[in-house]
């Protein structure tokens, strides 16, 4: 086999950004640059007067997350296809005989940002970005939870109960190895659907109610440019009305109004809005077992319009990024889904800037 020469790679390269390599793309509309304070403030890596290998560059690090993020990779998936592929290479400034970062090294990176608590901070200074480039919060905003999977738990009833308690259970602690694999955060919950039309035509009464072990992610997004403004990550059984009065609403939009589905109408959560200058138009809850009026009917179906936008945001994280949680505990696990929704916001961005410079 021939060995490739500097101007086969060259070729090599030039066939790739013609064939559209989203990399690239990032590289030319983001500016990873802006990350690195916050990224040596979390990381508080030592001046090197003690000797020893230097540690890798903080962005090319996060840039690694990028891509481990937008493909859904393991660490040791990542690292294989870092040395494989040339479109990685050139996203991350690496040439062939570069050292590159082991799976290890990825864990190790990310598990430092987990424990500084980074990930908030990240997400914030690329809105900061966003806003910079024209992109700010207006007309309003739409609230919307979805449910992440994660590894499931083998538990005993017993296990269970002490779960839920916020105890450890008895049998785990002397056994620092299991306790480490358990995820003592994540809860089960039952997630429903609408049940499917049968093979004669007719759609049974009752929906289908679908276990489901793992943590819910949820965001507020802006309608103007959809893209997520706020954020939390809580286990999966925890209610979504709640959480609106957690900080989930943006002060800062264009626009007071508000859209949710039924799950955040609650006396507490109008009573918040009202306060807090916030225009409510939360979808209202069938009465009991009484038929929808028809004015409520028409006015949710209205409202339905706007936030199903919200949707689109969760439906772009599970086809495009594969969104799911490999980690053990809460706070890897909103790690996971604070890098998913950057990820997002850059694949926004992106979309955005390209839209608008074709208009």
């Amino acid at each position: 086999m021939k060995q490739l020469g500097f101007f086969d790679v060259e070729e090599r390269f030039a066939r790739l950004s013609g064939l559209g390599d989203q990399l690239e793309a990032f590289s030319r509309t983001v500016d990873f640059e802006v990350f690195r304070p916050d990224l040596k403030q979390a990381l508080a890596y030592s001046d090197g007067s003690k000797g020893g290998r230097p540690p890798f560059d903080p962005v090319l690090m996060f840039k690694i997350l990028v891509i481990q993020t937008l493909n859904n990779l393991s660490d040791e998936r990542t690292e294989y296809l870092i040395n494989d592929r040339l479109s990685f290479m050139r996203f991350l400034g690496l040439g062939l005989s570069d050292r590159v970062p082991d799976a290890k090294t990825v864990w190790l990176f990310r598990e430092r940002l987990t424990q500084a608590g980074a990930i908030e901070r990240l997400f914030d200074r690329f809105d900061a970005t966003l806003r910079n480039a024209g992109y700010l919060p207006m007309s309003g905003q739409i609230l919307d939870a979805t449910l992440v999977a994660a590894p499931k738990q083998r538990n005993t009833n017993t296990e269970k109960a002490d779960l839920r308690a916020g105890r450890i259970p008895e049998d785990w602690q002397d056994k620092p190895s299991k306790l480490s694999h358990k995820d003592r955060h994540a809860r089960w919950t039952l997630k429903f659907t609408k049940a499917k039309r049968q093979d004669d035509g007719t759609i049974p009464s009752t929906d289908l109610a679908i276990p489901f072990f793992g943590y819910k992610s949820h965001v507020s997004i802006d309608r103007k440019f959809r893209l997520i403004r706020k954020w939390k990550t809580t286990d999966a059984a925890a209610s979504d009305g709640a959480r609106l009065r957690e900080g989930l609403l943006d002060k800062t939009n264009t626009a007071s109004t508000v859209w949710a589905d039924t799950a955040y109408r609650s006396k507490a959560n109008e009573d918040f809005m009202d306060k807090e200058g916030f225009v409510s138009k939360v979808h209202r809850k069938k009465p009991h077992l009484k038929p929808m009026p028809r004015h409520i009917q028409r006015s949710n179906a209205g409202k339905s319009v706007i936030r199903s936008r919200v949707e689109h945001v969760f439906a772009d994280q599970k086809s495009q990024t594969g969104l799911f949680v490999r980690t053990v505990g809460i706070t890897r696990a909103t790690t996971r889904i604070g890098l998913a929704n950057i990820v997002y916001n850059m694949r926004r961005f992106l979309f955005l800037e390209r839209i608008s410079t074709t208009a």
